[in-house]
């Protein structure tokens, strides 16, 4: 993902909730729990009418896309969470930045597209907010369409800019991304070196540590590490969600009707959607996702032509890479994955999503052959995948198939090694971390040459996914 200029206004915090609380709430009211739950939870919905005097908009395609908005209303945060949290200041009526969520047709991919607030734009025709005036089309950052014309001007202006037809609206403020966190029971984050941010008050050691809502805040928020560099933040950010799915998913908070209504309540408060965000939605969402996982997400930000782009009477703004951004958009519309799926090509082995440098795997000979693992461990390296180079012996297997245990948060590397071995039966192993082990129980078991996804084939630079988060 391209690098942004830091934002000219520094002194206000700009934080991460676009990706991590507009996909957990998601998350946490699509447990499938029950028509009557879910019924009462749709009532503590605040609502707002985003699709109001809305006309010639994008045609309604494939699959579901959510618009989630992050303002940085504060409202239920004690003075000593602010305090504690660097969350002093007064609120602005704004957005930061906002996302773009896609839910496959087939209800087995999300896909999220980060919008960068200081996008250069022109807002459509409307209404000001502020003073009833009727206003014409003007230049402005995108995040200006929130404070001029508030959801409404918001939807059109990004329908605008993808061609996306939006179907739901989400608005998702610091309160509720801190709830989440906390009716977890926290959210393990790992990093390879000790983490400070003075602004944010961001403070972590090397390695893994669980975050409660405050601090889980500080880390998606902060901005002044790694030299103010929006592509770390946006990083760290993704690692953030994906661990805290797999949190979401471990813990059997979707599952359980008691504890789900409790977790949904409490965030659901400070939460605003479209008035068609009901019960239905909830329960569509719910049966879509109960195998949801992080490796079935995938993170992008808009490719951009100028990080700094600057505008008189608006400063420092970025403009998109119109053809890169038109091919990104054209996956949400089409419904297809932001990465490609594995493929066979002509004039050589077939592409997988994951490049098999970065699949490791540990080989077991289950067969009774000598030399057989050798032998499997010796071409998977071949073809790029990181062996151990010490294949071990098995129990022998009784119906003569090889399987490859993984674990369900690295399903892209999973399926990237079973392309490179035929008939492998794949097998999911929560915990196992992201090595892959595979237990060769075919005697004539193959290896086939495989290659990783094409530099810059698809439409944004190679999503992060869960098959990249782990502190080893």
């Amino acid at each position: 993902m391209p690098r942004s200029a830091p934002s000219p206004d520094k002194g206000r915090p700009r934080w991460g909730l676009r990706i991590a609380t507009g996909t957990s709430v998601l998350l946490l009211v699509a447990g499938g729990v029950g028509h009557a739950v879910v019924t009462g939870l749709s009532e503590d919905v605040r609502r707002v009418d985003p699709f109001d005097g809305l006309e010639n908009r994008p045609r309604d395609d494939n699959g579901a896309n959510f618009l989630v908005v992050g303002t940085d209303r504060r409202e239920g945060l004690t003075p000593d969470q602010k305090k504690r949290y660097n969350l002093g200041g007064s609120a602005c009526d704004c957005t930061d930045t906002m996302l773009l969520v896609h839910l496959s047709g087939k209800r087995d991919r999300a896909s999220v597209v980060s919008l960068p607030r200081d996008t250069y734009t022109q807002l459509p025709p409307h209404r000001d907010r502020a003073t009833g005036r009727q206003l014409p089309a003007r230049p402005a950052k995108l995040n200006a369409a929130y404070t001029a014309g508030g959801p409404a001007l918001t939807v059109r202006a990004v329908e605008k800019m993808t061609k996306v037809h939006v179907d739901h609206y989400l608005e998702i403020d610091f309160t509720s991304f801190m709830k989440t966190v906390d009716v977890l029971g926290g959210v393990p984050v790992c990093t390879e070196k000790p983490l400070k941010d003075s602004y944010s008050g961001l403070e972590m050691p090397q390695g893994t540590t669980k975050l409660n809502g405050g601090q889980a805040l500080q880390y998606v928020r902060a901005r002044h590490l790694d030299g103010g560099s929006d592509l770390s933040r946006m990083k760290r950010q993704q690692r953030f969600i994906a661990s805290l799915i797999s949190r979401a998913t471990e813990t059997g908070v979707l599952m359980n009707p008691v504890r789900f209504e409790k977790v949904a309540s409490s965030l659901l408060g400070s939460v605003r959607a479209d008035q068609e965000f009901g019960t239905e939605q909830m329960m569509a969402l719910g049966r879509a996702m109960r195998g949801f996982s992080p490796a079935s997400s995938e993170f992008v930000s808009v490719p951009l032509a100028d990080p700094d782009h600057r505008v008189p009477r608006l400063g420092s703004t970025v403009t998109w890479d119109r053809e890169k951004a038109d091919k990104l958009f054209a996956a949400l519309r089409e419904d297809r994955p932001l990465s490609g799926p594995a493929e066979p090509r002509r004039g050589g082995p077939p592409r997988v999503e994951v490049a098999p440098r970065n699949v490791g795997v540990e080989v077991a000979n289950a067969t009774g052959r000598q030399g057989l693992g050798s032998r499997i461990d010796r071409e998977l390296r071949r073809t790029g995948f990181s062996t151990t180079r010490t294949p071990s012996n098995a129990r022998r297997t009784q119906d003569g198939r090889t399987t490859i245990s993984y674990d369900p948060g690295w399903n892209r590397s999973a399926r990237a090694l079973a392309a490179a071995l035929p008939g492998a039966e794949l097998v999911r192993a929560p915990r196992q971390g992201p090595r892959m082990k595979v237990t060769v129980g075919d005697p004539d078991q193959r290896v086939r040459p495989v290659r990783g996804p094409a530099p810059g084939s698809g439409p944004a630079e190679a999503p992060m996914r869960g098959d990249e988060v782990d502190c080893g």
